[in-house]
């Protein structure tokens, strides 16, 4: 098997050729060439930690494997992140073990490509506002992202903690875009796209605080209980998932569905967008899509970092 350390992802994997990979998982998904398995998801009642396991198959790229990992809040006290993962993959056609892979960076990076996927897609026309809920550490991935896919003139955010505003300020400012700090009514108002991404249990963009063409890459929602949007926002949105049945057990449109405001056959996988089985936004004003996260997704990227790898010579080939 190979092994690719979290220390070699930086220098292997692009947000454009996360991009890609995300971008054609979806397409995968939607076509029925791939599928994610059920996510395993438990408080494992040490440090409040929460881990799990997201794996599937795709036949279209022949990547199968799971991602293995969680959520740590106090691993910063230890000078770690709090996200901790590995991918492993495996061979589909013999089932041995063929790769163990740093899943850390990866997942900051195929969470930002995710969003950026649906923006490509998704995005009003002549859309020039970038509107960023959550400043926390996968805020940075989504601005560089999506300064690949659209080409906004302006950022504007707002977090809970405004003193981590600062980490919004300098990203936009490496690529080359202004900032400005505004209350959550005026990013509603003013943004033509939005990216929330933090860790919310209650609702923090209102269906008030939204005006005009608008489409929201809602990333933070993947548990039980999460939660970013108001369900009468969501209710009047065209709605999108990486996951159909994901997103309503888990993900942002739990909430609406739960309440009766939204049909669970009303939303729409983003691969169907991508593979043109479905027109987008269309005359939709409010578009949401909902990236809970899906193990297809940490594979897709994995596959590709293990490929550049051996190209390069860095892969570590270890005998099991």
């Amino acid at each position: 098997m190979y092994v690719v350390a979290e220390k070699d992802i930086a220098g292997l994997m692009t947000p454009e050729a996360a991009f890609t990979a995300i971008e054609a998982v979806f397409a995968a998904m939607a076509s029925r060439k791939a599928y994610n398995f059920p996510v395993v998801r438990e408080a494992i009642g040490h440090q409040d930690a929460l881990y799990g396991f997201k794996g599937g198959f795709d036949a279209a790229g022949l990547t199968l494997g799971l991602k293995a990992g969680g959520y740590w809040p106090h691993n910063l006290e230890r000078g770690l992140i709090n996200h901790q993962s590995t991918v492993f993959l495996f061979d589909p056609e013999t089932g041995r073990v063929s790769a163990a892979v740093g899943g850390n960076l990866l997942t900051a990076l195929r969470t930002a490509a995710a969003s950026s996927v649906s923006i490509k897609y998704l995005a009003p026309k002549g859309a020039k506002v970038l509107g960023m809920i959550g400043a926390g550490h996968q805020s940075a991935f989504q601005l560089r992202a999506v300064a690949k896919v659209h080409p906004f003139e302006k950022v504007i955010g707002w977090n809970p903690h405004p003193e981590m505003l600062g980490r919004l300020k300098d990203t936009a400012a490496e690529i080359g875009l202004p900032f400005e700090a505004v209350e959550l009514d005026r990013l509603g108002s003013e943004a033509d796209v939005i990216i929330s991404i933090t860790s919310a249990f209650a609702p923090l963009l209102l269906d008030a605080h939204v005006k005009g063409p608008t489409h929201i890459a809602a990333m933070g929602t993947d548990t039980k209980g999460k939660q970013e949007l108001d369900p009468a926002l969501v209710a009047r949105a065209k709605l999108f998932a990486d996951e159909i049945a994901q997103s309503v057990t888990i993900g942002e449109f739990q909430h609406a569905v739960q309440q009766g405001l939204v049909a669970e056959s009303a939303i729409v996988q983003l691969g169907a967008v991508v593979n043109g089985d479905d027109p987008g936004r269309g005359d939709a004003e409010v578009t949401i899509f909902d990236g809970t996260g899906v193990g297809l997704q940490d594979l897709a990227v994995a596959a590709a970092v293990v490929e550049l790898a051996q190209q390069k010579g860095i892969a570590q080939e270890v005998a099991i």
